[in-house]
């Protein structure tokens, strides 16, 4: 079988996107009912929280835009249409609870949004295109879960938004390696640029700074 990486190079996929003049970073999905793993369909993804906290204090040092999504619904059997079927952790991801909130190791600010949304994209349904859009961003770099689910509908997105969009990978996971690579190479293929996170903070440091916080 041919290798894919000569398949896609001969098909001229994988062109790089960069960064823009301005970053934004949003946090996908790192709320308690997927960052656990005794809850069926979790998952410890605690070195991609950690890496994504290394991420969010360099936003915060540079004054970068900084967003969180979670998933929530009053009534998820009701609410959450075929999505459950597919997703049945979905049913605990009941609005007002602790299985909503975000993991405590992001160490969120009150002045960074957390935007709620009932499918896998962070920008279908939400307001989160038109929040960046306003901030002047044109760069969305992307952590959360799962790499393969959320993380990878929010890159589309992204990308159909008109942002360029960066997938540090150190800072995404899923519940299996298999679907997380092949996730991260088609994204890295089509949609936007996977780097290594010490390469994307080295990225934001140049970029111009805004006043922490603005």
């Amino acid at each position: 079988m041919e290798d894919k990486h000569r398949i896609y190079e001969r098909a001229e996929l994988g062109g790089r996107v960069g960064f823009g003049d301005r970053a934004a970073v949003v946090v996908v999905d790192f709320q308690r009912c997927f960052v656990d793993p005794s809850i069926p369909g979790g998952g410890d993804f605690s070195d991609a929280i950690e890496a994504t906290a290394r991420l969010l204090a360099a936003a915060r040092s540079r004054g970068a835009p900084i967003v969180y999504t979670v998933v929530a619904y009053d009534d998820p059997v009701r609410d959450a249409g075929r999505f459950i079927e597919k997703c049945p952790t979905l049913k605990y991801a009941v609005a007002g609870s602790e299985m909503v909130e975000l993991d405590e190791r992001l160490g969120r600010r009150p002045d960074e949004p957390v935007v709620v949304k009932s499918f896998a994209s962070a920008f279908f349904g939400t307001t989160v295109a038109s929040y960046l859009t306003g901030l002047g961003v044109d760069t969305v770099i992307l952590a959360g879960c799962t790499t393969s689910g959320c993380v990878r509908a929010s890159a589309i997105d992204s990308m159909q938004s008109g942002f360029r969009t960066i997938v540090p990978r150190q800072c995404v996971g899923d519940i299996a390696a298999e679907p997380h690579e092949a996730n991260l190479f088609d994204i890295d293929a089509k949609y936007g640029d996977v780097m290594d996170l010490d390469a994307v903070l080295a990225k934001l440091a140049d970029l111009p700074g805004a006043s922490p916080g603005g």
